[in-house]
């Protein structure tokens, strides 16, 4: 304060608050990470197995990690639609003589799926385990929930079974060969040195942020993992030697075949209320996804919509930065009591406009 009123002539009435607010604001920046480059994702040499990774989201992840220096595990169900997404990865590789890739073919809605699969990485990969592994595989199969002409609880059982189950199954398959007491690593005698932890990375959804009408049979499962991810993320303070780190990842509309699929059956209303959300392609999404990686974020949000939402639906679940997520989490509600009364308000016009959703309209 005495720098501020002597070098700068600030009056001491102004210079205290100027000496608080340029403390905050120091505070804040620094825990944002911009005074800092520290890489909490290394990836060069690194073995990577990644789910849903021959279409979309998937393979754009896969082929920037390949950028990075990564070595890939790709899994997903076509065979054929792997063996193209190999090539594009091992196009986009840093260094292809030092890297590897394969691919195995499974399909994570399967029980039990998860273990093979960890096998025959493991068996592939000299006999370690992957260092990471990033669950993207996932569906959608939007309706209305009380539609007569559509199996909404079939529907969310699919759901649930590749989009929660897939990703939950992998996750315990992979823990458990991580956690395992024999692999712990062996003590060196180095004070403190801890060794460099592995990564679990579950993608969920914007949808596991704010639900909105249609997407019945898909927000819980997107849902579910939030709160499985929370789980483990306190669960693995049991193991500090053999560090693990959770993440998850909240896409938005993405432009992919999954997209052309999912609204196939989207209702009408749905689409209305999504038409002014711009869909982002693979690669900007993987690049994202990856940049909130590599600054150690817990929640990764890639869109600055995905990261308001975030905010305000934060609980119990771990922040990426608390002085930021706290302050943001404390705007968000106001702006929710706007938003949410609005689009109600777009849900109740539409049925007076349209009528009832069940009655097809006679052909004019």
């Amino acid at each position: 304060m005495d720098i501020l009123e002597q070098r700068l002539g600030i009056p001491p009435h102004i210079a205290g608050p100027a000496a608080t607010f340029a403390f905050f604001a120091f505070f804040v920046i620094k825990k944002m990470g911009l005074f800092t480059k520290i890489n909490h994702f290394p990836v060069d040499g690194k073995t990577i197995l990644v789910t849903g990774a021959s279409e979309g989201m998937g393979l754009a992840a896969a082929c920037l990690l390949a950028s990075k220096g990564a070595s890939l595990i790709l899994v997903s169900r076509n065979v054929g639609r792997l063996e193209e997404a190999i090539v594009k990865v091992t196009a986009a590789a840093r260094n292809a003589s030092k890297q590897r890739f394969t691919y195995i073919s499974a399909d994570v809605s399967e029980h039990g799926y998860a273990e093979s699969v960890i096998a025959q990485a493991i068996a592939w990969n000299g006999g370690k385990s992957p260092d990471i592994v990033w669950c993207i595989a996932g569906l959608s199969t939007p309706m209305l929930w009380a539609d007569p002409e559509n199996d909404s609880i079939a529907a969310t059982r699919h759901n649930m079974d590749v989009n929660f189950f897939g990703s939950a199954e992998m996750s315990r398959a992979i823990l458990r060969e991580w956690l395992a007491p024999e692999n712990a690593p062996a003590k060196s005698g180095v004070l403190d040195q801890k060794p460099e932890p592995k990564h679990i990375v579950f993608t969920a959804s914007m949808l596991a942020l704010f639900a909105i009408v249609g997407y019945g049979p898909y927000t819980p499962s997107k849902w579910a993992l939030r709160g499985l991810a929370d789980t483990l993320n306190m669960e693995l303070n049991l193991y500090p030697d053999n560090p693990v780190k959770v993440h998850v990842v909240y896409p938005g509309t993405i432009t992919s075949p999954g997209l052309e699929r999912e609204n196939k059956t989207k209702p009408q209303i749905t689409l209305d209320l999504e038409k002014d959300e711009p869909a982002e392609t693979p690669e900007t999404v993987a690049e994202r996804a990856v940049k909130g990686l590599e600054k150690g974020e817990y929640n990764i949000a890639v869109s600055t919509l995905g990261d308001l939402m975030r905010c305000g639906i934060l609980g119990g679940s771990q922040r990426n930065n608390w002085v930021w997520d706290t302050v943001v989490g404390w705007v968000v509600p106001v702006i929710y009591f706007f938003v949410i009364r609005i689009m109600n308000a777009q849900v109740t016009g539409w049925a007076r406009q349209n009528g009832h959703p069940h009655v097809k309209k006679a052909a004019a």
